[in-house]
């Protein structure tokens, strides 16, 4: 099984460049998608193979998940159960025979930090106690866009950010909540070296330069750890201003 997650700054947009293309190119059996900041009904996508599922948020053209998955899911839901957080789009639950999926866009903290508290002391903690919830019934596989790099390896120049939105140690030390619960960064059991990043900036020719950071990641329970082949960046695929991460488990 093949599971690619992406945040593609807006959906109607992707599909003006290429995004068609490159789901015929990689063919992935489930498909998560990010800040796709529209409802399905303002969409034309003829995607027969797939079964379709939005989340989109109550403000037009903001926020937004969907799932694309060519196998039924026994169960979706959208959401984490809690109002605080569910009016805006960013999670999606599959149920499948031997685990959940969640494809989530976790919130951006803003440039001015404004929403840095309510990220950390809210979200970050409710999301977390959600996944485990779950995670009580049947492994689970989370992925998407976190919006925080997690160490010095995941960003181009942490010295130059640290205090900056997406590598404050608030955000950093909810992500290392998420790995002492259990959850497990997959793609750093492949690859531990620095120099692979999902998101570059848009000014200054970031991308071209490769001046970018990882903020885009699949974390599994470490039951399911035997059962991932690969965990991979397609940085060369364009489109938006993060690209796509692949996970490949067997079934």
């Amino acid at each position: 099984m093949k599971i690619i997650s992406w945040n593609v700054n807006g959906i109607r947009s992707i599909l003006k460049k290429g995004f068609l293309d490159f789901i015929n190119k990689y063919d992935p059996d489930i498909l998560c998608l990010q800040e796709t900041k529209a409802s399905q009904e303002n969409v034309q996508l003829n995607l027969s193979q797939y079964h379709q599922y939005w989340n989109s948020a109550q403000k037009k053209g903001y926020s937004g998940t969907c799932v694309f998955t060519k196998e039924k899911p026994l169960n979706v839901e959208n959401g984490i159960l809690l109002d605080l957080h569910d009016k805006e789009g960013r999670t999606i639950t599959l149920e499948y025979p031997t685990f959940f999926l969640v494809n989530v866009y976790v919130p951006n903290s803003k440039r001015d930090l404004s929403r840095l508290e309510y990220r950390c002391k809210q979200w970050d903690v409710d999301f977390l106690n959600y996944l485990k919830n779950i995670e009580r019934k049947k492994p689970v596989i989370f992925c998407g866009d976190l919006n925080v790099a997690h160490t010095e390896n995941d960003l181009a120049f942490p010295k130059a950010n640290i205090n900056n939105h997406g590598f404050t140690a608030e955000e950093r030390a909810g992500f290392d909540h998420i790995v002492e619960s259990g959850f497990v960064d997959i793609f750093r059991e492949f690859e531990k070296s620095s120099g692979h990043y999902t998101w570059w900036s848009q000014f200054n020719r970031c991308r071209e330069r490769d001046i970018g950071w990882r903020i885009d990641y699949f974390l599994i329970s470490p039951s399911l750890r035997s059962r991932i082949k690969k965990a991979s960046i397609l940085k060369d695929v364009m489109g938006s201003d993060h690209c796509p991460i692949t996970l490949e488990l067997s079934l």
